[in-house]
Formats: C-alpha cells, structure tokens, sequence
C-alpha cells in the first residue's frame, strides 16, 4: 500500500482515528482478497469454495443492509484506487453520456459473466483468477485517468448494478474511507446521495437503459440462472448455448412485466414499484441459494458448501427461505425509506461547482 494511502488526510468531519480504523480494516478485506485470489491460482478447489460459495452468497444480503461497509472495504476497489493514492491519475471527469455508457456496459458484463459460473468459472479455479485479475488491472487504467470512483466503483464494475438496486434503504451512513474530499465525479453520486435506485438518473438515454435493465431483469435472470446445472464440457457451443438460455428468457419476462407495470403506475410510485423488484431479484436468489449451499439443492453438488441434508430436516431449510424472503420484502418495500445514503459525502473540494 502506497504511504499516502494511511496518510491522514482526511475530510473535516472525520477524525483520524475513524480513518485509521477503516484503512485497517481495507487492509484487511484487501489480505482476504488477495488470499482468495491466490488459493483460485493455485489451490483452486479451495478458492472456488472460499470465492463463490462464501463471499458472493454473502454479498446480496450486505448489500441490503449496509452497503457502505462493502463500498469502503471491497478489495478490488481499494486496489483500482491506487494510482489516485499514488497521485498519477490525470482525475478527469466522466461526461454524463461517458457515465452512462460505463453503466449499460457493467449491466451487460453483469449478464455476460454470471451464465459463465456454469460453463467455466464454477469449475475452473484459474480461469475465476484471471477474471478478478483482468477486472482489477481494468479498473486501474481507468483509474489512471478518470476521477476517483467514477470510472470503475460507480461505472464499469458488474457488480455496482446490483449494489444500486438492492442498496436503495441502506441501515446506516458509514464514513466513506477513500474519498478525502469530494470531487462532484459522479452526478448524482451513488455513494453519497441517499435512497439511491438504478432509476434515480435520467441524465441520458444511457442511463435509462441500464436502470431499465437491472430493475426490470435481474429478478427473472437470477431465477433463470439457477435452473441451469454446471456443464462439464465447456468446449462446446450447446454448453454456452444453455447456460445463457434459461437467464436470459427469465430476463425478458421480467422485464417486459415491469415495463407493463410500469406503464400503469404513477411517478410517484416509481420507487415502490423498484423496491418490490429487488426485494424479487435478492429474494429468489437466496431462495435457491440456501438450499444449494446446505444439500438441499436442486442441481445435486453444484454450489454446495456443506452437505447437511442427513443431520437437519427440510422444513428447517423451508423455514430459513421463507424468513429471508420476508425479511427482503420489509427492509426494502414495507420498511420507510430511511433517507441514508451508503456513506456520508466528504466536503466538497474548495472552488468546485456543486451543480447536480
């Protein structure tokens, strides 16, 4: 880590001792991650174990409920944030068409990579290291020349489409442990303006799109994913043929669903009708996902972590689903907007143009 990194420049409102504990536990999270990532290179039964069937379950729900304690401590963030710490980054801001192209492109990343947990990367512990790598060494050039988040956290990852959609009635605002001040790099900023939603932003077409996307076919493509098992023979073009078939038709009737209902609904309504879709989209996914990772799975061994079908009864397991499934549904859509943001914006820069 660079030494600027654990310098104490740090916004007015947070005093060192806050930024030292959050820049502890960065490098913490960034030792786990590379940990991870070396067990994928080189004990890959491992890694896939620690990898897909612990962290990414775990994701989804910590997205939910606090998603800026995953915005601070995600380990590729911190690492494509180096060149800023560095001072090499030529901090120019993204134009809104710019951010919005970077947003339809993490959408489709999004549902070009997860069918491709079936084919390749649930199997295959290199092929899931060289992905991480390849995102992380993405996201570092963009960081080169892009200011602060907006490039990569807030733009191309995959993941931050699903941060913005189940993020949308986060419990608590934490510091926000990169940014030192605030750039205005990213309008409206996902970090820092509160209820946030994939639909908030209407500044371009691109915008729409992607937010259009997320909300409407996550939902169905999560559903459809699941009733695909892992091919053993990734080689062939039926193999990839399958593993995205049954996604993408769930996608579709998502979201031709919720552009109908969209139709009929008023614009006030608007955040209610997004809230029932993720609480949807992260519902279904630990729907199938529970079962799977206890033994209780639908596609045999794929996605287990511990076989427990032989110590504790089925209801048990029909039990937890139904629990988090009710949960979803009261801390999204039942639950009053809490009118938090993820992290609490820093001060602006001084001379910099606050226009949204």
């Amino acid at each position: 880590m660079p030494s600027s990194y654990l310098s104490f420049k740090t916004p007015n409102q947070f005093s060192p001792k806050t930024i030292l504990e959050w820049r502890i536990a960065q490098l913490v999270f960034w030792l786990i991650g590379v940990t991870i990532l070396t067990c994928l290179l080189f004990y890959p039964t491992l890694g896939i174990t620690l990898f897909w069937n612990i962290l990414i379950p775990v994701a989804p729900a910590l997205f939910v409920v606090g998603l800026g304690i995953w915005r601070n401590v995600c380990p590729l963030a911190t690492t494509v944030l180096i060149p800023h710490h560095y001072g090499i980054s030529k901090k120019r801001i993204l134009s809104p068409t710019e951010s919005g192209i970077l947003n339809v492109m993490a959408v489709l990343l999004l549902f070009i990579i997860v069918p491709l947990r079936h084919a390749i990367f649930n199997s295959s512990g290199l092929a899931t290291g060289l992905l991480i790598i390849s995102m992380a060494l993405t996201g570092m050039v963009l960081s080169l020349f892009f200011e602060w988040k907006s490039a990569w956290c807030s733009g191309l990852c995959p993941v931050h489409p699903v941060e913005k959609l189940y993020g949308g009635n986060t419990s608590t605002s934490f510091p926000n442990a990169h940014c030192h001040q605030c750039m205005n790099c990213v309008k409206p900023c996902p970090d820092s303006t509160p209820n946030i939603h994939p639909e908030s932003s209407y500044k371009t077409r691109y915008h729409k799109l992607s937010g259009l996307l997320i909300t409407g076919g996550l939902p169905g493509f999560i559903w459809g994913w699941f009733h695909v098992p892992d091919e053993k023979n990734s080689a062939s073009v039926h193999t990839f043929i399958s593993v995205y078939l049954w996604p993408l038709m769930g996608l579709f009737s998502t979201l031709i669903l919720y552009m109908i209902l969209k139709s009929f609904i008023r614009q006030e309504q608007k955040r209610f009708l997004v809230s029932v879709f993720a609480a949807a989209g992260v519902s279904c996914y630990y729907w199938y996902r529970i079962p799977a990772l206890l033994g209780f799975g639908y596609e045999g061994n794929d996605g287990l972590l511990v076989n427990l079908r032989n110590i504790i009864p089925e209801w048990m397991i029909t039990f937890c689903i139904i629990a988090t499934t009710t949960f979803f549904f009261y801390w999204l859509v039942v639950r009053n907007p809490n009118k938090k943001s993820w992290v609490i914006r820093p001060t602006f820069a001084k001379g910099l143009s606050i226009k949204k």
